[in-house]
């Protein structure tokens, strides 16, 4: 207890969650927009839930009534090509789908980049750029690509629809213009024609499952390729981490505009975007460092333009441990005190209580499957990894009412009857197991990550992996267990 804290006054976290009276799956776009006009400001949408289940632990917000699941309602993850030419991404497209859509990756590259660095593979599969939006976070790594990508919302009601370009979107930090009846439906933005490139960089404080420092997405257009990359047409500087809303640096934009991407025009656009912005002091940076990393990050963007290398180190085969997103299997269904969630369990139909909590939760405690474990309840350490519908996810992230007509394998139903799996049996032999507390987490990413890359590189592995962190901190064992990949790459 601190000097200033009051006998008797509990801890933040000791504080109880927001809590909801009902879930619904709800099977179409209007039965949830009839939901939002009814009941406003006490309910809630679950896209992926990523953010909202953190929210809702945290006290984010007023107590609710409700929360509208998207998740069960098919065709909401389409990324298309539109006759505009516009790419557009439906309200639940997935970073992991942004990450490895062949549509993205050519004419949206700084999105791709971008989601890649959002969390881990299991996060990714549910997650959604909508959601990472509506967080209204400045730190969230997707606005500041879409805002260089020159991105525009889709906003509905039952009174109708608007576009709200990206710029206007956000009102501050988790401030946006979406009322209390209205839905993201979905986000477009340009593809980016022969004569534009892009790239996103990030610099967090360890390589994966980081908040950013400070993030940079950059779009020029050239007049002509050229040996020295050509003149510049068009620039747009997103600068993320850096204020309360992602700002775009229009001094770095009219430094770059009309010249050559030599030297001391990348030097002075760097100058001008680290001059454009005042950051705060925060846990993670001074502001004088944030300050200092802009100049530096704004310069390798523009040197990585310029030399035409933005998509030299984007990986080509990015594991998504059975995403790149779960299957919208359409159930619909409310849960409220009393009333029964069933779903599949290692292969045994169960019907246990709905509880106003996580999958995690709900596996552990009414459904008494204990294998699975929480480590950090905000999706930061894998130990709660599940297959949910065939696909690795977080289930402290995921709500409980989600299970409901699921077929869910936790560690327990990772063996076949009383054949160990054969990355439970190397785990085994190579004494990879340790404490057990972290372990389920490994194998289930692990048999996900080997069902999609037999042989994992070393790079697939610690992308797959990426997500799991280890308490006893023995990640060579780990790795050695994958077999001879991970021995060569020690």
């Amino acid at each position: 207890m601190t000097p200033e804290q009051p006998s008797g006054q509990l801890h933040e976290v000791q504080r109880p969650a927001l809590t909801v009276d009902r879930h619904i799956s709800a099977t179409s776009l209007e039965q949830v927009l009839e939901l939002l006009a009814r009941h406003r400001e006490r309910a809630r949408v679950v896209a992926g839930g990523t953010d909202l289940m953190v929210e809702l632990d945290r006290r984010v917000g007023t107590d609710l009534e409700v929360l509208i699941d998207l998740s069960r309602i098919p065709g909401l993850t389409s990324i298309h090509q539109e006759p505009s030419l516009q790419i557009h991404l439906g309200p639940m497209v997935t970073h992991n789908q942004c990450a490895t859509h062949p549509l993205v990756i050519e004419h949206g590259l700084p999105l791709a980049q971008a989601s890649l660095e959002v969390g881990s593979p299991a996060l990714r599969n549910r997650a959604t750029v909508v959601g990472n939006l509506v967080t209204a976070s400045p730190a969230n790594d997707t606005i500041s690509a879409l805002r260089a990508l020159d991105a525009s919302v889709t906003i509905a009601s039952l009174e109708g629809q608007r576009t709200v370009p990206l710029a206007d979107f956000h009102l501050g930090v988790r401030r946006t213009v979406v009322q209390p009846n209205e839905l993201v439906t979905g986000v477009s933005f340009p593809a980016l024609s022969p004569n534009q490139r892009g790239t996103y960089l990030k610099l967090g404080l360890r390589r994966a499952q980081a908040i950013s420092v400070v993030h940079v997405a950059v779009v020029c257009g050239f007049d002509d390729r050229g040996p020295d990359g050509g003149t510049v047409t068009s620039a747009r500087v997103a600068l993320g981490s850096v204020a309360p809303v992602i700002v775009r640096s229009t001094a770095a934009e009219e430094a770059l505009i009309g010249q050559v991407l030599d030297a001391d025009t990348m030097t002075r656009a760097a100058a001008a975007a680290r001059d454009s912005v005042r950051p705060i002091d925060d846990v993670r940076a001074p502001a004088d460092y944030r300050l200092d990393m802009i100049e530096v990050m704004v310069r390798r963007a523009l040197v990585s333009l310029r030399r035409g290398e933005e998509r030299r180190s984007f990986p080509t085969d990015v594991p998504t441990l059975g995403g790149p997103v779960v299957p919208a299997v359409p159930v619909e269904a409310q849960h409220g005190r009393g009333d029964l969630v069933t779903a599949t369990v290692n292969g045994e139909a169960i019907s246990a209580p709905w509880i106003d909590a996580t999958l995690l939760d709900w596996l552990r405690e009414p459904a008494q499957r204990t294998g699975s474990k929480e480590g950090c309840a905000e999706g930061e350490c894998g130990a709660c990894t599940v297959h949910l519908d065939g696909t690795s996810v977080l289930s402290c992230l995921v709500p409980a009412g989600r299970a409901h007509g699921s077929s869910i394998v936790t560690i327990e139903g990772l063996a076949s009857n009383t054949t160990l799996h054969p990355l439970q049996q190397s785990f085994i032999d190579t004494a990879a197991v340790q404490c057990g507390y972290c372990i389920p987490g490994f194998l289930m990413a692990g048999a996900k990550l080997t069902e999609e890359c037999p042989q994992p590189t070393e790079a697939q592995r610690k992308l797959g992996l990426s997500g799991n962190l280890c308490r006893c901190t023995g990640y060579y064992k780990i790795e050695e267990a994958f077999g001879p990949a991970g021995e060569e790459n020690r």
